[in-house]
């Protein structure tokens, strides 16, 4: 007997905020006659937050920007187990929503107003998961540079090595993550392969990509503890600005950088090249790391 696959769906809890806090966006969907949150289901090889952000802009014309991962739901749908993944979402624009077959109406309510409102109690909780969150003051996309050959068959100088075939297929992609953050800034670690890394979603996004020494990995004689304390002051600097922000940096760095950030010292943060992290900061610190 073939074993049954589970359905796969993304979606998010879409807010703005109002002069006494904050409101969400819930959908009615007329075939079923309920109130939920926006979600979907991912296309092939589609990455669930590509998904989650797609589904919520199909479904209610908001164009919003990811921020915090969400208690998930599980549940059974047309005789399948069904896996639902959700993030909070700022909405930053909104387009003319126009009633569909899918969804007829959007509503923005407060939380508590929207908690009693949807259907399903796997939706109460997500929404639950997102009233406790404390705010967000800024988020980061932390990416390490894509794969840029060998270092013992490079002739030049280190820094000047580019990316291979393989490096740039994987900035392109890493482009489609980095453009949902919508961001103000590209940062970079002043090699070569980390500004070309951010090329892809620089061309994009039409923003220059900015060289910043402070992202790099340390130099003879310097300590990587040392250079892993500066790139960690300097995310939490640019976190402060209240911009969104992608900055590209090197391996050896990061996995120091985002143990001093989470206080989770012995944990893996490795990250594999042309990897990253979602990071979400709160005004004590970093709120969430999320490896995308």
């Amino acid at each position: 007997m073939a074993a049954v696959t589970e359905i796969r769906a993304a979606g998010g809890v879409a807010w703005r905020p109002t002069a006494g806090g904050v409101e969400v966006c819930l959908v009615h969907r007329p075939r079923y006659g309920d109130w939920s949150l926006p979600k979907g289901k991912l296309e092939p090889a589609e990455h669930p937050l590509v998904a989650a952000v797609r589904e919520v802009a199909e479904e209610t014309d908001v164009r919003a920007v990811p921020q915090v991962r969400l208690p998930g739901a599980r549940y059974r749908s047309e005789g399948r187990p069904k896996v639902v993944d959700y993030w909070s979402m700022r909405a930053v624009a909104t387009g003319g929503f126009q009633p569909g077959t899918e969804v007829d109406e959007v509503r923005w309510l407060a939380v508590d107003d929207a908690i009693r409102l949807v259907s399903y109690p796997h939706d109460a909780e997500v929404l639950a998961g997102f009233a406790a969150l404390p705010p967000v003051i800024g988020t980061v996309v932390l990416v390490r540079h894509a794969h840029a050959g060998m270092r013992a068959t490079w002739s030049g100088p280190d820094t000047a090595r580019p990316l291979d075939a393989e490096g740039w297929a994987q900035a392109q992609a890493l482009a489609e993550l980095v453009s949902l953050l919508r961001p103000a800034r590209l940062v970079s670690a002043s090699p070569r392969r980390c500004v070309q890394t951010l090329g892809p979603a620089a061309a994009r996004l039409d923003l220059p990509v900015e060289v910043c020494g402070d992202l790099d990995e340390p130099q003879p004689g310097q300590q990587r503890d040392e250079r892993a304390l500066v790139l960690a002051a300097r995310l939490l600097e640019l976190a402060g600005t209240g911009d969104r922000v992608a900055v590209c940096s090197q391996g050896k760095v990061i996995p120091g950088a985002l143990e001093q950030l989470t206080g989770r010292v012995g944990e893996d943060f490795t990250t594999p090249k042309g990897g990253g992290w979602l990071l979400a900061f709160a005004t004590d610190g970093l709120l969430a790391a999320e490896r995308l």
